[in-house]
């Protein structure tokens, strides 16, 4: 499975929603993903795409899109 795939089933299991149309979508401020959200994103993040994802590192504007989560694992792998 692609990072795309990957990022796309995470989200869609996190927030109830298939994102394919939202890309572009900020997940914190639309109130789709919160804190809670956000530690179980980073932790399937780093199973299924097998990357290192520091919390202290973790900046939301770099993570709030889901465009942007997926340009920034590519960016980690």
């Amino acid at each position: 499975m692609d990072t795309t795939k990957n990022v796309m089933s995470i989200l869609e299991e996190l927030t109830g929603l298939n994102l394919a149309n939202k890309m572009d979508v900020n997940l914190f401020e639309s109130g789709l993903l919160d804190s809670m959200a956000t530690v179980q994103l980073v932790m399937e993040l780093e199973e299924k795409c097998q990357v290192s994802i520091p919390i202290s590192e973790f900046n939301r504007k770099e993570w709030e899109t889901p465009s942007k989560i997926i340009a920034k694992v590519d960016s980690l792998q």
